[in-house]
């Protein structure tokens, strides 16, 4: 799923609305997911706030309370110093919980809510528009980028906002026991809650951007390595994959220990801005005293107060720090929400065709991209009820690219496509699919039992409906034949199963669906010459009697098909029957006779059902 050319200049001239952008940065972006939750993201700043300050007014209490026990006076006098210092204590402790729950509570739903939205997006994109993404590295935007999204309100707008307020507070309250107090510790508070955390943000941007895009690349070597496992250990090539893998991990060891680096130094900045603070407010206070505009125990309760003030800051340089990669994976979610729709739904959709349903293609021309090579170029193709067609060639000739076509995954750019008379591009693709569908080269199999991926095309069929469509395509005998039948599992992508019983489940899918025309796929690719000839004659005669475009690199078995399209480059150079092509000097004699490459094509998008 990778390519040189950006998604964004291959789809120029269709272009859409980026999904909810507005000319936002990707943090505010993401600050527009929590909209709907003001009330509790304020509770959450209000609650931050009020911890923070019940911890300073503790201290500055407790301050005072000391100092004026030291005077001997009578009980009663410490009286309420006492009661408020209890009361501080336990307020500090409820309201660092409803902070901590609100706050989170924010987070975890705005998380939610991208995902699905990602999800929703890769939905409208897939399968053409994902040509950008490497999976791996989608598979990190999708986990790791969305993860980090949290630390925006956790570690970044929450604790922001109860600073600002906090601190205020705590400045307020020097300003009437010594004003050039409360002065100074405004400045020191300034230096340690902004300009050091400023600085952090300047140290780590890089490492943050690069961190982000290491992370997409080791999890996409790491795919690629497990997927490729059986492949690289039998062409000895594992050592350099696992080298790659260790470069990976290396680069992104080496970001993170880049951002460390800069967290720790900005924690001791604030560290020394506060030990600075600190004295000269002391020393301001001991020169109030000695004048006697300050009394020794307002001196106590001043210099803690301040002491305790900085616990609003002591975490802004971190914070700093992870709101720098929070910018960097929204960039990355936001990359994804913005990727162009391949194909476009119109606004008001026509109602699904009605069947019978007869396709027509004429003069269709399609390419991947405005500055690539048209894929197809000039196809005419006519698939009425019951005709069967197959579309043949080297690879690279444009039969996957034509089923992308009439499955509503790829935009055509010239020529017409009619259902029943009607512009393809005047129905909805959910409908057309839902009509046109088929068997994929490569289907996906999950991580399940035989029954649960068969009713994946039809989730509400009965159990007979099950059995009637695994029989009609052969599949029944070896699911009986199963130590726990219907619900064996079947591995990951299906490796207890062979190659060709994945694809008669992939038959028995679309038999399944029961779609008015059926598309199959290079459906014995990668199949022994025995295997592809049985499985060959069980699809024909499977969708005997329905509309069907068989697209293969196979020959045996299509004289029993109503014509044979053969594609060169794109375009049509021969089109009839098997007998009449066989007995006509070109491209299908030559493969027929094995003497021109049919290998099927590198990278088909099919469909699944």
């Amino acid at each position: 799923m990778t390519t040189s050319q950006p998604l964004a200049r291959r789809f120029a001239g269709r272009p859409r609305a980026p999904l909810g952008s507005s000319g936002r940065g990707p943090l505010m972006r993401l600050l527009g997911f929590a909209r709907p939750m003001r009330a509790r993201l304020a509770l959450a700043v209000l609650a931050g706030a009020g911890t923070t300050m019940a911890g300073i007014a503790l201290l500055g209490v407790s301050g005072f309370l000391i100092a004026r026990a030291a005077e001997r006076p009578s009980v009663t006098a410490l009286t309420i110093a006492v009661v408020a210092v209890r009361a501080l204590g336990v307020g500090r402790g409820v309201l660092r919980y409803v902070e901590r729950l609100t706050s989170h509570d924010v987070a975890f739903r705005v998380l939610s809510d991208v995902r699905v939205k990602i999800y929703r997006r890769l939905a409208r994109i897939a399968p053409a528009g994902l040509r950008e993404f490497r999976s791996g590295d989608l598979l990190a935007r999708l986990v790791s980028d969305v993860d980090t999204t949290q630390d925006l309100f956790v570690r970044g707008v929450i604790p922001v906002a109860s600073a600002a307020l906090a601190g205020g507070a705590a400045v307020t309250a020097c300003a009437f026991l010594l004003s050039p107090a409360a002065g100074t510790l405004a400045a020191g508070l300034l230096v340690a809650g902004v300009l050091v955390p400023w600085w952090a943000t300047v140290l780590t941007r890089r490492a943050a951007d690069r961190a982000a895009a290491a992370r997409g690349e080791l999890a996409t070597r790491v795919v690629d390595v497990l997927s490729g496992a059986p492949d690289l250990i039998a062409f000895g090539a594992q050592d350099r994959a696992l080298a790659a893998v260790a470069a990976a991990d290396g680069d992104l060891t080496a970001q993170a220990r880049r951002g460390a680096f800069a967290e720790a130094l900005g924690a001791g900045l604030v560290a020394a801005v506060t030990g600075a603070t600190v004295w000269t407010v002391l020393l301001l206070g001991v020169t109030a005293v000695e004048g006697g505009t300050l009394g020794r125990v307002p001196l106590a309760a001043l210099t803690l107060t301040a002491l305790a003030a900085f616990e609003v800051v002591v975490g802004l340089p971190a914070a700093a720090a992870r709101l720098a990669e929070t910018r960097s994976s929204a960039r990355r979610i936001t990359a994804v929400l913005d990727a162009p729709e391949p194909v476009r739904d119109p606004d008001r959709p026509r109602p699904a065709p009605d069947r019978p349903l007869t396709v027509r293609m004429r003069g269709v021309r399609a390419r991947y991209g405005p500055d690539e090579p048209w894929a197809l170029d000039g196809l005419d193709l006519d698939l009425a009820p019951g005709r069967r067609v197959a579309l043949v060639g080297p690879s690279g000739a444009g039969k996957s690219t034509a089923a992308s076509v009439l499955l509503r995954f790829l935009e055509y750019g010239a020529g017409t496509v009619t259902l029943n008379g009607h512009d393809l591009r005047k129905h909805a693709g959910d409908d057309v699919r839902r009509l046109i569908g088929g068997c994929p080269q490569q289907p996906h199999v999950f991580d399940s039992t035989v029954r649960e991926n068969l009713r994946l095309a039809a989730p509400g069929a009965s159990d007979e409906r099950l059995r009637a469509a695994a029989a009609e395509a052969r599949l029944l005998p070896w699911i009986e034949s199963l130590p726990d039948g219907w619900d064996t599992p079947v591995g990951t992508r299906g490796t207890a199963m062979s190659g060709g019983e994945r694809q008669r489940l992939a038959l028995a899918r679309a038999l399944l669906a029961d779609p008015a025309v059926v598309i199959l796929d290079e459906p014995t690719a990668h199949l022994d010459p025995d295997a592809r000839a049985a499985l060959t004659a069980d699809l024909l005669r499977a969708t005997r009697g329905r509309s069907t475009l068989l697209i293969t690199h196979d020959l045996a078995g299509l004289d029993e098909v109503d014509e044979i399209v053969v594609l060169d480059g794109g375009k049509v150079v021969q089109r009839g029957t098997h007998d009449d092509l066989v007995g006509r000097d070109g491209l299908y004699r030559r493969m027929w006779s094995g003497s021109a490459p049919a290998e099927a094509d590198a990278a088909p998008i099919g469909v699944e059902l």
